[in-house]
């Protein structure tokens, strides 16, 4: 893929060691996202799984009127769609919604139903990893919430990386937080959060791929349980 203009990964690599020298999360994220906003303007958006708000949260904070880019696959729970309106109705940001080219219906026709039990990277890449890539074509630069500490996967995460698959800059200004951290923020400043949490779900993915997760399970347990899957392949 052609490097996008006003993106590196020497401009990553850079930004990465200085933001990474700030201690305080909050403060942290902060200046990631509003470097970001500043460097590459509306240019620039953030993904969200709408599990919560936190993220739109902070990139309101550090870039008002953010692109907020949400993988609407047709198999989310009402909860999160729900969660999904109520966060870009009260926070500064811009919602962009975006479906994959198939409706499920569609998709069933054409690979047989259920396509998720039987496939499920095959139904991640039609519902979630092509629409992503597509709709981040027109930017130079993304945001995630990704976290190390959420999976053994995800431990390596750098602050500010290059997304060399994507010929971007990827920020992921969550990336040394704890879940402590999370809840205090969520708590100090009323963020949004799906209601699934309520009802003993740890990671809130696509209806039929997520189940509760028990006391002390890890929280992406209950991703696509049963099968040796651990991620749909949009941060891999």
């Amino acid at each position: 893929m052609t490097t996008a203009i006003g993106a590196s990964p020497e401009l990553a690599d850079e930004a990465d060691a200085r933001f990474g020298r700030i201690a305080d999360p909050v403060e942290q994220a902060l200046a990631a996202l509003r470097w970001a906003g500043e460097t590459f303007g509306d240019r620039f958006a953030v993904t969200s799984s709408m599990a919560d708000g936190l993220l739109a949260h902070l990139a309101g904070r550090a870039a008002p009127g953010v692109h907020v880019v949400f993988l609407d696959t047709g198999y989310h729970f009402a909860e999160t769609i729900g969660t999904r309106d109520w966060i870009t109705g009260v926070l500064p940001v811009t919602l962009v919604n975006v479906t994959p080219e198939q409706t499920v219906a569609e998709q069933d026709l054409a690979f047989g139903a259920k396509l998720h039990d039987r496939d499920p990277d095959l139904c991640c890449s039609l519902r979630k990893v092509t629409p992503l890539a597509q709709a981040l074509a027109g930017y130079v630069a993304w945001g995630s919430g990704v976290r190390r500490d959420e999976s053994a996967t995800r431990a390596g995460t750098r602050l500010v990386d290059w997304d060399a698959k994507r010929g971007m800059v990827k920020v992921n200004p969550l990336a040394a937080w704890t879940q402590g951290d999370v809840d205090d923020y969520i708590a100090a400043h009323q963020v949004p959060v799906n209601p699934l949490f309520e009802l003993g779900y740890g990671s809130i993915g696509c209806e039929p791929c997520t189940r509760p997760v028990a006391p002390g399970e890890d929280p992406r347990a209950g991703r696509w349980a049963g099968t040796t899957k651990v991620e749909c392949g949009l941060h891999t």
